[in-house]
């Protein structure tokens, strides 16, 4: 498949939630339409909406993905970088590119990139994530909700999971109706904690708890109104 990707790479983020880690940013084709928040997408409002259309433009610092993936090789040994605070894995929204995601893996090696992806659980795409994952590049899937982590758990044990949960959510940890561990993201209630001192999305080994993340921003209500009806 391999098209021509579009990507922004922060070295340095200023992001209080990641901390002071490589991020990146690919262009908005690469969103699969299926994910339950399409619309509703954090990408899609903010100051991160600007940034966002920029890259989709091609505007200042905005690299290709063969540029991209020289940058990542260029990390330091054991880096710690997020891939994709907005867009999704190489690929059509549909389809994930399995020539541009061998090429990320293979610079990404000796480091500890993660990302998540709505693409849907196809054959193929699973055969993807599972490769990158046991390769060191930890793909969590993003369920709409706890229902579906369950869901998806039943068909795909193996695989990281990370759930949206609703704004209201004041626990720190807790149960799924199945029984699996929901562990909330650290950074939304711990001022010292971030990506870089946490790094629980980069493990991928089986059976690692589900990581949950409460809606927030200005559409966290319309996100909540949507998780009610995907819990039910």
């Amino acid at each position: 498949m391999k098209r021509k990707y579009l990507v922004h790479l922060t070295p340095v983020s200023r992001n209080e939630k990641t901390g002071p880690i490589p991020v990146s940013t690919t262009d908005s084709s690469t969103c699969p339409p299926t994910c339950g928040l399409f619309k509703e997408c954090y990408g899609k409002f903010g100051p991160l909406n600007i940034h966002w259309r920029r890259v989709d433009s091609g505007g200042a610092n905005v690299i290709t993905w063969a540029e991209f993936c020289d940058e990542v090789s260029r990390f330091r040994k054991l880096q710690l970088w997020r891939h994709n605070q907005a867009g999704d894995l190489p690929g059509d929204g549909k389809k994930i590119d399995a020539d541009a995601m061998r090429d990320l893996v293979h610079a990404n090696r000796g480091r500890r990139g993660f990302t998540f992806t709505h693409y849907p659980l196809t054959i193929h795409n699973v055969c993807i994530i599972r490769a990158s994952n046991v390769m060191g590049f930890t793909i969590n899937i993003s369920c709409d909700s706890v229902a579906q982590a369950d869901q998806v758990t039943d068909d795909e044990p193996d695989l990281p999971l990370v759930a949206m949960l609703p704004s209201t959510e004041k626990r720190h940890s807790f149960y799924t109706p199945k029984g699996r561990k929901v562990v909330v993201c650290p950074a939304t209630y711990r001022s010292e904690m971030n990506c870089s001192n946490c790094a629980i999305c980069y493990e991928s080994r089986k059976n690692r708890a589900i990581i949950g993340f409460p809606a927030h921003g200005t559409k966290k209500k319309v996100i909540d109104v949507v998780l009610e009806k995907a819990n039910v």
